[in-house]
């Protein structure tokens, strides 16, 4: 019997996604035809162009370089959601997460004076002590992930605020560049600037993110621990009653995602690509951005990378939109209402299968008066 290809997760997980970008970009369209008909076609076409709209190649391969440091991070987030949901847990303290992460990383630099390595190992650390932290609660007092989550990105983001004072310019709220006074804290390039017309801030942080992608489909899909891991997550009481910790892997998979969260702090702030703020007021988005990466790439791991480059394609593009004819927070409008449609992938999924569903059962019904001459033929031989 030939199969309905539409009924391949993957490619549902396509579809969805091409669905929601489409739609986002339509919507985004018609929204900017409200405030300036005039410019509105080429304002979306500037935000899916991005580095496009140079002109020189080597201008369009450094900004490439630019946007795909920022993929890392949100990708390393993307990837700390993707894998709690696997588990039944939704992490919405990545944020918190990639903010410990990024205090962890930027004082062991700016104040200790520690290597990229060191600097990178204590942000994994402060992230799974975040993550463990609300998986202790989780396990043993049943207190939602989300509240704890969503308190420890505050405790976190003020925490870190006040921490990295001790780290910051004298005149200015942000940190002191690592360049200038901790540049054994930078992660090292290994050559990959050059590809990029010499971007300092293209590191191995990218390739890294990818290997990391590609380790967590394996150990998720294709190891015992992942197994135990999903079972826990799609009935926890039955994994307890088949002798597997419950407990331990609501825990361990917590501190895992939070330490994945974290080092995407240390993926983004030790390229010294931004510096922090320590007068930020709000949760970075990154976090929550990964929410979205997540679930636009279909929950899978591979797709999840192209996932995040996307939305970070369409960040940095909404920058190149003409900000005399529209306010500079039309970019962010555009971005986030793609953003947003990427909590409808999974609806998208549920709408195709139940288009497939009702036209199987039409074709059976179409095909059961057929079959009936047979069945008494068959029945008047006997």
């Amino acid at each position: 019997m030939k199969k309905n290809i539409l009924k391949n997760d993957g490619v549902q997980s396509l579809i969805a996604s091409l669905i929601c970008i489409v739609l986002g970009l339509l919507i985004g369209w018609i929204v900017l035809l409200f405030i300036n008909p005039s410019g509105a076609g080429e304002a979306i076409l500037a935000v899916i162009k991005n580095f496009f709209t140079y002109s020189k190649a080597a201008l369009r391969m450094k900004n490439f370089g630019n946007t795909l440091v920022k993929t890392a991070p949100l990708l390393m987030c993307a990837l700390s959601v993707l894998f709690a949901y696997k588990v039944g847990l939704f992490n919405i303290g990545a944020a918190g997460q990639y903010v410990a992460g990024t205090c962890a990383c930027l004082y062991a630099a700016l104040a200790w004076g520690w290597g990229w390595f060191g600097c990178m190992l204590f942000a994994i650390a402060v992230g799974a002590v975040f993550g463990a932290a609300v998986g202790l609660l989780k396990a043993y007092c049943n207190v939602n992930e989300v509240i704890s989550g969503i308190m420890l990105n505050w405790i976190g983001l003020y925490a870190a605020n006040m921490i990295l004072t001790n780290v910051k310019e004298t005149t200015s709220p942000y940190t002191l560049h690592l360049k200038d006074q901790a540049k054994q804290a930078m992660l090292p390039t290994l050559g990959l600037g050059k590809l990029f017309n010499g971007n300092q801030y293209v590191t191995i942080a990218i390739p890294l993110a990818i290997i990391l992608a590609i380790v967590i489909m394996i150990v998720l899909d294709k190891t015992k621990f992942g197994y135990e891991l999903r079972a826990t997550g799609n009935n926890k009481n039955a994994a307890k009653y088949a002798g597997m910790a419950e407990k331990r892997n609501i825990i361990l998979t917590l501190v895992i995602a939070g330490a994945l969260a974290a080092l995407g702090g240390s993926f983004l702030y030790q390229t010294d690509y931004e510096q922090w703020q320590c007068t930020t007021s709000s949760v970075p988005g990154m976090g929550f951005n990964g929410i979205a990466a997540a679930f636009l790439g279909g929950l899978n791991p591979i797709g999840t990378i192209f996932a995040s480059y996307f939305i970070q394609h369409i960040t940095v593009g909404g920058a190149y939109v003409d900000k005399t004819m529209y306010a500079s927070q039309i970019s962010d409008l555009i971005s986030s209402l793609i953003i947003y449609l990427c909590g409808f992938v999974a609806f998208i999924k549920y709408a195709i299968n139940a288009g497939i569903a009702r036209g199987e059962e039409r074709k059976a019904r179409r095909d059961k008066p057929a079959d009936l001459p047979a069945e008494s033929e068959k029945g008047g031989e006997a």
